[in-house]
C-alpha cells in the first residue's frame, strides 16, 4: 500500500512541474482608464490606392496619380508622425487598395511611409 502511494506522490511530482500557469491577459474595463490614453481618431488612417492611380488619405485626394515621389502625401504623413510623437502616440496607417490597383503605386505609398518614418502599417481587403 505504501508503495502504491509513493507512486501515486511521484507521479504527481513530476506532473507538477510540466502544468503551466496560466498568464493573466491585460484588458482595460470600460471606465478604468483616463481620458488622456485614448487614441485619437486622427492617428488612425486609411489610405487609399484606387485603379487609376490615385492616393486618398481619410477619402481626401493627394498628389496627381502620374506623381510618384507623392511629395503632398508624405508632408501629410510627416505633420501626423510629429502630431503622433508629441503625444507619445503612434499613427495607426491601414493601406486599402482596389483589386486592379498597380502595384507600383502600392510601392509609392510604401515609400512615402518610410519616409515619414511611419511603421505601424497595415492592409485591408476590399470584398
Amino acid at each position: 500500500m505504501i508503495d502504491v502511494v509513493f507512486v501515486i506522490m511521484l507521479f504527481f511530482m513530476v506532473m507538477a512541474g510540466v502544468m503551466k500557469t496560466e498568464a493573466t491577459l491585460p484588458a482595460r474595463l470600460p471606465g478604468t482608464f483616463s481620458d488622456a490614453h485614448v487614441k485619437s481618431p486622427d492617428l488612425d488612417v486609411l489610405v487609399g490606392v484606387c485603379e487609376d492611380g490615385t492616393i486618398t488619405l481619410n477619402d481626401e485626394i493627394f498628389d496627381s496619380p502620374s506623381s510618384k515621389a507623392l511629395p503632398a502625401f508624405t508632408a501629410t504623413l510627416q505633420r501626423l508622425k510629429t502630431a503622433a510623437d508629441l503625444q507619445h502616440d503612434q499613427v495607426l496607417v491601414s493601406i486599402q487598395a482596389e483589386p486592379d490597383a498597380r502595384y507600383e503605386r502600392i510601392v509609392d505609398v510604401l515609400d512615402g511611409l518610410a519616409k515619414s518614418g511611419i511603421t505601424n502599417v497595415t492592409f485591408a481587403t476590399v470584398e
